[in-house]
């Protein structure tokens, strides 16, 4: 959920219990939005031009699940986004609890297509993550949106939206401003795979 500006700010929340955290949202009232697969993939230069600029081009397959035996069905929607450091800074803007960046998104009606426009502009695709994403919203914080991530590199909360409805939120689901987690997956993923020893490739599901 973006501000009117297009700027995003959130941060992620690490949940060790996945039926835990659904039983205490349904307790705060949170209305859940059905189940997706997300399948995303970023693009970028050769040399890693966006990346390292603090850019970032994602393309985005939805579909909507119960259970991970579905993905392969007809994608309920296509997404491209561009997201950037605001207006007059390098990097996102993280050093004051919150990740906030410059966000524009597009619905596309073809992903293959949309593919090769980003190839013929010299973007390649580059890492890929998976994940199954629930969206809430909570009457009392109408401008908040809640993403409960199930990954391959662990199950998160994201919560977008205004500073003082994330920290309320964050307050009533039992967590403090010291837990408040703003890498991004390909970081977390990173982490994941060295505390584990194991190659860390793209976050994908096992099939």
């Amino acid at each position: 959920m973006r501000s009117p500006q297009g700027r995003e700010i959130e941060i992620k929340l690490h949940v060790p219990d996945l039926r835990a955290m659904r039983r205490t949202l349904a307790h705060l009232g949170a209305q859940a939005h059905g189940r997706i697969f997300e399948s995303n993939t970023l693009y970028d230069t050769s040399d890693s031009r966006l990346r390292t600029s603090g850019r970032l081009i994602r393309l985005r397959v939805e579909t909507r699940t119960n259970t991970r035996t579905t993905r392969a069905s007809a994608p309920s929607r296509v997404v491209l986004t561009y997201k950037a450091p605001i207006v007059g800074r390098t990097k996102p803007r993280t050093s004051r609890r919150y990740k906030e960046r410059e966000e524009t998104e597009v619905e596309v009606a073809n992903s293959a297509d949309l593919a090769r426009i980003l190839a013929g502009l010299g973007l390649r695709p580059g890492f890929r993550y998976e994940k199954f994403r629930t969206k809430y919203t909570m009457k009392n914080l109408p401008r908040l949106e809640l993403d409960l991530d199930e990954t391959p590199a662990g199950i998160f909360l994201e919560l977008e939206g205004p500073p003082r409805q994330i920290d309320r939120a964050a307050r009533l689901l039992g967590y403090s401003r010291s837990d408040y987690e703003c890498r991004s997956y390909a970081e977390l993923h990173r982490e994941y795979c060295q505390c584990r020893k194991i190659i860390a490739t793209h976050m994908i599901f096992d099939t």
